[in-house]
Order: structure tokens, then C-alpha cells, then sequence
């Protein structure tokens, strides 16, 4: 293991975040702390994801699509944000490519994703 490796496992240790396998594709609940003031609550933000970007390393990112009274609403999470209070899979989707935005220009029954029923998670 490199240097650089090996300060990250550090990084990702000392924060002790319990981060759930999931990829693109996944439909997923993640419970973001909201300020308003001086009061602190959690506000759960669900859709598809449709991205990961630097994979599961310290600068590792998420892009989470919904749609929100007719219009597609994307919001990018860093994987290891001190604002993340919880990330939750809700179900698994079926697809062929690392990066969903063609869902971007899709509606309705088009933009559907297949559920993946035989899901087998990663070895680690």
C-alpha cells in the first residue's frame, strides 16, 4: 500500500463513518444536516443515484437525482461530508453503465430503472 493510501485508510478511520455498498442506479435515502439559525434537524433527501465519482476514497462523491413536483432536482454529496447524518439504501436498480445521466433527458416510464432482485453485495 502506497503512502498516499495508507493516509487516506488513516482519514476514513479517525472519521468512522459506516458508508452502505451502493452504485449507480441505486435508489437511496441520505439524511443531511439541515442548519436554520441557531436549530439543527435532519432532512432525508431520496432519488436515484446516478453517479459516484473518486470511488470510495476520502474525496469521493455522490450525485442523487429526484423529481420534485415535475422537475428533475440533482444534488451532489461528498462521501465523507460531517453534514451526512445517514445514507440508506431503499432498493436496488438493475443497469448496464457507471454514469446515468441520459436520465436527465428521460420522463415518466422511460426514466424507470429495473429493480435488481439477485443482489449479490461486494466481498471485502
Amino acid at each position: 500500500m502506497d503512502l498516499i493510501a495508507q493516509l487516506e485508510a488513516e482519514q476514513i478511520a479517525a472519521l468512522g463513518k459506516e458508508i452502505p455498498d451502493f452504485k449507480a442506479g441505486d435508489t437511496i435515502r441520505v439524511g443531511y444536516k439541515v442548519t436554520e439559525g441557531s436549530r439543527s434537524r435532519v432532512q432525508m433527501y431520496e432519488g436515484v443515484c446516478i453517479s459516484r465519482k473518486n470511488g470510495s476514497g476520502i474525496a469521493g462523491s455522490f450525485t442523487v437525482r429526484k423529481i420534485s413536483f415535475g422537475e428533475g432536482v440533482e444534488r451532489v454529496f461528498p462521501l465523507f461530508s460531517t453534514n451526512i447524518d445517514s445514507i440508506e439504501v431503499v432498493r436496488r436498480g438493475r443497469v448496464r453503465r457507471a454514469k446515468l445521466y441520459y436520465l436527465r433527458s428521460r420522463r415518466g416510464k422511460s426514466a424507470r430503472i429495473a429493480e435488481d432482485a439477485n443482489y449479490k453485495p461486494k466481498k471485502a
